[in-house]
């Protein structure tokens, strides 16, 4: 599908959250490496762990760890679940790798990371699929593995060339890559890797896409099936608005994320208040774990839209 980027709409002050954040994270450039390899390999973890998780995988966060830090095996999970996490936190370094080669995205390039992410999993890891699928629970059957290489090759034009704001064009690469659904399996977990790699050469931080959500994200992505890109639009601008949330937070002091318990007594507001504000998007916050997270910048700012 192509879209011009008045087809896509993303809600005005979410929007902004998200562009005024990406500045703030500009100034700070470059970026204490130290703090930084400590942020990706939590991000690591965690994209690994929810990505896996929203895919089947039964491995739990902690289990995710030990797999990817210590080499250990757990007992009564199925090896397959450890080699999957194994193989996506190696295309999560890849995909590093990419941004720091400014690498464009390209046929090869997605190949290459199919391969690592269904490696041990997939006879046909890296290669398109040569047979056709139907997706159990979908109402859009994939097309034809005979049409796959015209439309990957679209594809890459098209993100090359579409005039698309950049959490548009994120959405846009996610949603068409699983709509043409190259390959026998790993779409999704490709999907995201993909869409990741783009937001990073674009200079935002990447996002993790969390299994709590994941009815949600199955929502959104099936009325983008039927030409309707926005609401997944506004999903990734919201993970994206976590992502910077919790960049700023690792860098500036009073961008440090805290819950809302602790806000509210720098506040002349309860916490239960201060949690209605934030669930109605009035006060900039996000959550973590059921938890409500903001910072003593996102009240100072809530605070002076009152006056």
């Amino acid at each position: 599908m192509k879209y011009a980027d008045t087809d896509i709409n993303i809600d005005k002050l979410l929007l902004k959250r998200v562009e005024d954040k990406k500045k703030r994270l500009d100034i700070l450039r470059p970026l204490p490496r130290d703090t930084l390899k400590k942020l990706l390999e939590d991000i690591r973890l965690r994209h690994t762990y929810h990505s896996d998780a929203i895919e089947g995988n039964t491995l739990t966060l902690q289990e995710t760890k030990l797999v990817l830090e210590e080499g250990v095996t757990i007992g009564g999970k199925p090896l397959k679940d450890h080699v999957e996490a194994k193989n996506d936190a190696e295309a999560f370094d890849l995909m590093i790798k990419l941004v720091h080669a400014k690498k464009p995205i390209s046929q090869d390039v997605i190949q290459e990371i199919h391969g690592i992410v269904t490696k041990g999993i997939l006879e046909e890891s890296g290669k398109y699929r040569t047979e056709n699928v139907r997706i159990i629970g979908s109402k859009t059957t994939p097309p034809s593995y005979s049409k796959i290489v015209k439309l990957m090759e679209e594809y890459i034009f098209n993100i090359r060339e579409l005039k698309l704001h950049s959490i548009k064009k994120a959405a846009f690469i996610h949603h068409e890559l699983v709509l043409i659904h190259p390959f026998l399996d790993g779409n999704g977990r490709i999907s995201r890797l993909i869409t990741n790699l783009y937001l990073m050469k674009k200079g935002y931080p990447p996002i993790v896409l969390k299994k709590e959500d994941r009815r949600k994200y199955y929502q959104v992505l099936q009325t983008a099936d039927h030409g309707d890109l926005s609401p997944f639009a506004n999903f990734i601008a919201k993970a994206v608005h976590e992502a910077l949330m919790y960049y700023l937070s690792s860098f500036v002091e009073d961008e440090r994320l805290i819950s809302l318990k602790e806000i509210a007594e720098f506040a002349p507001y309860s916490q239960e208040y201060l949690s209605l504000r934030a669930r109605q998007g009035k006060l900039d916050a996000v959550k973590i774990e059921n938890v409500w997270y903001s910072s003593k910048h996102a009240l100072k700012e809530y605070l002076k839209s009152l006056r």
